[in-house]
């Protein structure tokens, strides 16, 4: 079996953000996993009434966070099983 450790020194305060970010990288993509599923059911269910031109915002909006985590190698397939 493969491990990982990761190891910081907690009093030095770059290695400390590093832990912090490292802790809640799963938070950072679960946030990106609510906003693009907010941006799914604006756009899948929106009123008939939607002008069209928020429509086509929160489309543009849905493909820039995508455009951005493939910039990154952020996929959530692989991030979220």
């Amino acid at each position: 079996m493969a491990k990982a450790i990761l190891k910081y020194d907690l009093t030095d305060v770059d290695d400390k953000m590093s832990h912090m970010r490292a802790v809640k990288s799963l938070y950072m993509m679960l946030t990106l996993w609510d906003l693009d599923q907010e941006l799914r059911s604006l756009t899948k269910y929106a009123p008939d009434d939607m002008p069209t031109e928020e429509y086509e915002a929160y489309i543009k909006v849905r493909e820039m966070l995508y455009q951005k985590m493939n910039e990154y190698n952020l996929d959530f397939d692989n991030l979220l099983q």
